[in-house]
C-alpha cells in the first residue's frame, strides 16, 4: 500500500534512514490488531476519543486516530476494528450492544467499499490488498455479548467476527479479567467450552485483559496460537494489563503473537514517546524472537498517545524507529504484519 498523506518526520533520523523507512513500511504488510474506533460514534459508552457524529468511517476526521483515509496514510494493509460490550461489569443486553456496533462497522465498509474491505480469512486480507483495499477485521473484546450460548458464538462468526478475547476487564461467565486480582480464578467450564468451539470455527483466541490466573488457564486450553490483541512488557512498565515474561513466554510457545499497545499508562511511567514503544518490542524480541512481536495500537481506546504516535498516519515512525536501531528487513516486515498474518493462516477458515 502507498504510504502518503502527513508523515511527522523527525530530526533523529537522516534523509537516508527516511527513505529506507518510508519505502520499506509502504512495501510491508502492515497489521494493527486493536482499534476502538466504532466506540466514537456511540456518544452514551463515553468513547475515549470525541463523538464523531455524522462523520463516518470514510471522511478524514481531526477527531480521534483511526479512519479510512489516515489508515492508507499510515500505510495500514490490515486493521483489526473491535467491539465490546462490557464497560461495566455485567452489562445490559450485551448482545444487542454489540450487534449495533457491528452493524455500523459493517454499513461503513459497504458504504466504502472502493477503499476498505470485510475480510474473514488470511486469502481475503491477501485480496483485500491487491485490490489497493485496507483489510478489516472484527474482533470481539470479551464474552458477555454471547451471553453464554455457544449458538450466539456460532452467529457472531457468520457475521465476520473472526478473533475473541474471553473478558475485558471484568468477571464474566467464562473467565477473570484483569481487575479481578483477588480471586485467582481460571476459565469456567463453559469458558473452556468456548476456546474450544473458537479453534474448532477458525477464530484468533485472545488472551490481552485476562487475569493472570485466567491467562494460564487458557493457554493450557489451547490446542493452537494465541494472541495478545493490545498488550506490552510488564518488566518495562508495571501495569497489571501488561504481561510478565513468563506469560510473554507462553505465548510464544503457541506460536503467538504480542501486539503492542500505544497506552501511555502501559508504555512507561515517564513521557511515552515512539522510542518507548519500540522499547516493548525490543524486550520481546529478545526475550523470545522477533517472530513473536507485533502491533496493537488501541487507538481510539486511549485518550492520549505517546509522542510521535499522535494517530494512524504516525505508524510509519514504528519502522523508522526499528531502522535505526538496526532490525534487519526481513525482521521489520515480520513486526510491522507478517507475524500476525502467519497467525491468521493457520486459525482463520
Amino acid at each position: 500500500m502507498k504510504v502518503g498523506g502527513f508523515l511527522p518526520v523527525s530530526t533523529m533520523f537522516s534523509e537516508d534512514l527516511e527513505r529506507k523507512a518510508l519505502r520499506l513500511h509502504g512495501e510491508a504488510l502492515v497489521v494493527d490488531t486493536h482499534c476502538d474506533t466504532v466506540q466514537s460514534f456511540f456518544p452514551e459508552r463515553k468513547p475515549s476519543t470525541p463523538y464523531r457524529e455524522g462523520a463516518g468511517l470514510g471522511n478524514r476526521s481531526n477527531k480521534g486516530h483511526v479512519d479510512i483515509p489516515r489508515l492508507v496514510d499510515g500505510g495500514v494493509d490490515c486493521q483489526v476494528f473491535a467491539v465490546y460490550a462490557a464497560y461495566e461489569p455485567n452489562p445490559p443486553r450485551p448482545l444487542r450492544s454489540v450487534l449495533k456496533q457491528i452493524d455500523v462497522l459493517q454499513s461503513e465498509f459497504e458504504k466504502n467499499r472502493d477503499r476498505i474491505m470485510l475480510t474473514r480469512g488470511y486469502e481475503e486480507i491477501l485480496e483485500a490488498g491487491k485490490h489497493g483495499k485496507v483489510a478489516a477485521l472484527l474482533s470481539l473484546e470479551g464474552g458477555e455479548a454471547i451471553e453464554g450460548d455457544l449458538g450466539v458464538l456460532r452467529m457472531l462468526y457468520r457475521l465476520g467476527v473472526r478473533m475473541m478475547s474471553l473478558t475485558w476487564n471484568y468477571r464474566n461467565e467464562l473467565a477473570d479479567g484483569v481487575g479481578e486480582d483477588r480471586a485467582k480464578a481460571g476459565l469456567t467450564n463453559l469458558g473452556v467450552n468456548v476456546v474450544k468451539e473458537m479453534e474448532r470455527l477458525g477464530m484468533v483466541v485472545d488472551v490481552s485483559h485476562l487475569s493472570d490466573s485466567s491467562f494460564w488457564d487458557l493457554v493450557k486450553s489451547v490446542s493452537g496460537p494465541v494472541i495478545a490483541s493490545h498488550s506490552n512488557s510488564r518488566v518495562l512498565c508495571n501495569h497489571p494489563r501488561n504481561l510478565t515474561d513468563e506469560q510473554i513466554e507462553a505465548v510464544a510457545k503457541t506460536g503467538g503473537v504480542v501486539g503492542v499497545n500505544f497506552s501511555p499508562s502501559f508504555i512507561s511511567r515517564d513521557e511515552p514517546t515512539v522510542d518507548k514503544v519500540v522499547d516493548h518490542i525490543d524486550h520481546i524480541v529478545e526475550l523470545v524472537g522477533v517472530e513473536h512481536a507485533g502491533l496493537g495500537s488501541d487507538f481510539d481506546g486511549i485518550s492520549s498517545t505517546p509522542k510521535g504516535l499522535e494517530d494512524v498516519t504516525c505508524m510509519p515512525n514504528i519502522t523508522k524507529t526499528l531502522v535505526s536501531r538496526g532490525y534487519t528487513d526481513t525482521d521489520i516486515r515480520k513486526v510491522l504484519g507478517e507475524n500476525h498474518l502467519r497467525v491468521f493462516k493457520k486459525v482463520l477458515h
